[in-house]
């Protein structure tokens, strides 16, 4: 485990994270959703699987989450996290085309700091949260056309936060460079009803869908 100093509006704070190097010459930083921090068992299988095909990942926590605090801060401190955790990617591997993905919250942050100026060259969201459920007349996507590097978009056809579906789609299309990989009956965390399986093995699941992807 790493320290990571992330320059907030009252002053610098810390957030742990783990960092493996790989191979390939790509790294994936992985962020958390909202309620989660950054050892759930989906993004731990997911950033392992990553690891094993020869990808460099960083797993990290928001400042929130260190803090011992449920709900997410602003949103200015998740970007400056961002900004911070991908500086550090970027030192331990210079080499490495860096990818910022995340789980629900921590994608749409990732989005907003890309839109924002950060540097990276794709974007990965593991369930992008459009709108919270049942609430499609406030969708948070006013800042994805600006955004130029490729992303893919990984959802759920159950998931909630994206229904209606035709809404998501016109979403998608107002961007430069999108695609969407459809997980049929999915929901917010992958979990398709009739089909028990773990939050590891959820995570698991899209490892081949974001490596093909990334590496295309």
């Amino acid at each position: 485990m790493v320290a990571i100093e992330v320059e907030l509006p009252a002053g610098p704070t810390t957030v742990s994270a783990d960092w493996h190097q790989g191979t390939n010459g790509i790294t994936v930083v992985v962020a958390h959703g909202a309620g989660a921090g950054k050892d759930h068992p989906f993004l731990l299988s997911f950033a392992d699987g990553l690891a094993e095909l020869g990808f460099s990942t960083l797993r990290f926590n928001f400042p929130y989450v260190e803090q011992g605090r449920r709900m997410p801060g602003p949103a200015a401190h998740a970007i400056a996290t961002w900004n911070a955790v991908v500086a550090f990617a970027r030192a331990q591997h210079p080499d490495a085309a860096v990818w910022a993905a995340g789980k629900s919250y921590g994608g749409r942050m990732a989005s907003m700091a890309v839109a924002g100026g950060l540097a990276t060259e794709g974007l990965v969201y593991l369930g992008y949260p459009l709108h919270a459920p049942g609430k499609p007349e406030k969708p948070r996507a006013e800042h994805l056309p600006a955004i130029a590097v490729p992303q893919l978009f990984v959802e759920g056809t159950n998931d909630p936060f994206i229904q209606p579906l035709s809404q998501f789609e016109e979403v998608v299309a107002t961007c430069q460079n999108a695609e969407v990989a459809w997980i049929e009956g999915g929901g917010h965390t992958f979990e398709v009803k009739g089909q028990k399986r773990s939050a590891a093995e959820a995570g698991s699941s899209l490892v081949t869908i974001v490596s093909d992807f990334v590496t295309r």
